[in-house]
């Protein structure tokens, strides 16, 4: 039986990108079609010119409609930016059965209560990733089902946003007459497209470099153990380029694409590269070194934060697999270099795992977010069309089913 063709929408500060893919009895899916438009009008993942946006949306949507030969009336939505946070969450329930055995009823129980947290009233949900249970002083417990205990934990994280932000994102796509099936982080989309279960089992830290935010993702354990968003990113390595050599924005943006690199490189330091479209005001080259050190300065100082962080939650361990660069960032020359030196981590760059037709795209680990979206969709709606109660719904929730 032919499967429902699934529609994904990612609105990036640079890109806006409309993705359709169809999956087969199998449960792969291949990518049959693709938009692509320049983003105007967000800034560091948050909206600030509507029309713009939408004018962006619609010009997507139009080309993976050309290209799927569908019409796209409904989209799974990405979302990033500062404003989403994930907040440890425990909950327990007292085993009342006689001869204390963890039964599905219990399970269900926390289920439900984990389902709706309390948030502020100016925040939303948009996950609830499950870590472990506990049973009694027993921790780490993959399914409690069955065992023996008179108290039942289960921890969990909560990742919420803005509900204003991410309600001007789902307006956006209403008023061009979509619906929105579900609000996804954009880490947690990309997480499901580059990585292995052997590395979040192993651990591993996915970092997801866009225009104007950085996401990241922890995995140890084969569970989510940290994730945050940074209103930083590559953007602000064009803004210095911009600053540092007194050119437009274009043309930094240009630079750095076409001869930009994460690290100093002594061998083609002393080069200069043409400034283009410069002929009348100012010099029309800069030197290849002071365009590394810029690049590097920025970068060097991203990558500590994020160290930082993860040193402060005392996550810097059990990282076998090391580190996993996506998003457009991921593609300057030699950022796994840098990013190995400063973590002192093994590091690569995402490739994408389980969506076919990425592959023949140009810098395809900067479509990690929409190829993971895919995937995420079909999972989700597979799940709730062959659910049979509570395991159902709670391998919905579980990242790393």
């Amino acid at each position: 039986m032919k499967k429902d063709p699934i529609a994904v929408l990612e609105i990036g500060t640079s890109r806006t990108v409309v993705c359709v893919g169809e999956p087969d009895d199998s449960g792969n899916i291949r990518l049959t079609g693709m938009g692509s438009f320049p983003t105007n009008g967000v800034r560091k993942g948050q909206i600030i010119d509507f029309k713009k946006v939408a004018n962006g949306v619609e010009a997507a949507r139009v080309q993976a409609e050309d290209e799927s030969e569908i019409n796209i009336w409904q989209v799974h939505l990405a979302v990033t930016g500062a404003h989403i946070t994930a907040q440890p969450h425990l909950e327990r329930v007292a085993i009342q059965a006689a001869d204390k055995i963890v039964t599905s009823d219990d399970i269900e129980e926390l289920d439900d209560i984990l389902s709706e947290p309390v948030l502020d009233a100016e925040r939303v949900l948009l996950h609830t990733l499950n870590q472990y249970w506990d049973v009694d002083d027993q921790n780490g417990i993959a399914n409690p089902e069955g065992m023996r205990c008179n108290m039942l934990s289960r921890n969990a994280l909560v990742v919420s946003g803005l509900q204003n932000r991410v309600d001007n994102f789902k307006q956006v796509v209403a008023d061009l007459k979509m619906d929105v099936v579900d609000v996804v982080f954009d880490g947690v989309a990309a997480s499901r497209a580059v990585l292995s279960t052997a590395q979040k089992r192993d651990g591993v830290v996915l970092i997801d470099l866009g225009a104007g935010t950085t996401s990241v993702m922890v995995f140890q354990n084969q569970v989510v153990t940290e994730l945050f968003c940074l209103g930083v990113g590559g953007d602000h390595v064009t803004y210095d380029i911009a600053c540092g050599f007194n050119i437009n924005w274009s043309k930094a943006e240009e630079i750095k694409c076409k001869f930009g690199r994460a690290t100093l490189d002594a061998q083609s330091a002393q080069e200069r590269i043409k400034i283009p479209g410069r002929e009348t005001f100012g010099p029309d080259s800069i030197n290849a070194k002071s365009l590394q050190v810029i690049i590097n300065a920025r970068l060097d100082e991203i990558f500590k934060i994020i160290k930082d962080r993860l040193q402060e939650a005392g996550l810097m361990f059990n990282l076998g697999a090391g580190l996993v660069l996506t998003g457009g960032g991921a593609a300057l020359t030699d950022i796994e270099s840098l990013a190995q030196r400063i973590f002192n981590l093994p590091c690569h760059k995402g490739k994408i795992l389980n969506v076919d037709g990425f592959s023949e795209r140009s810098d395809p680990e900067s479509y990690a977010t929409v190829a993971g979206l895919l995937r995420y969709a079909y999972d989700a709606l597979e799940t709730k069309k062959n659910s049979r109660g509570i395991w159902g719904r709670f391998s919905e929730k579980f990242l790393g089913k």
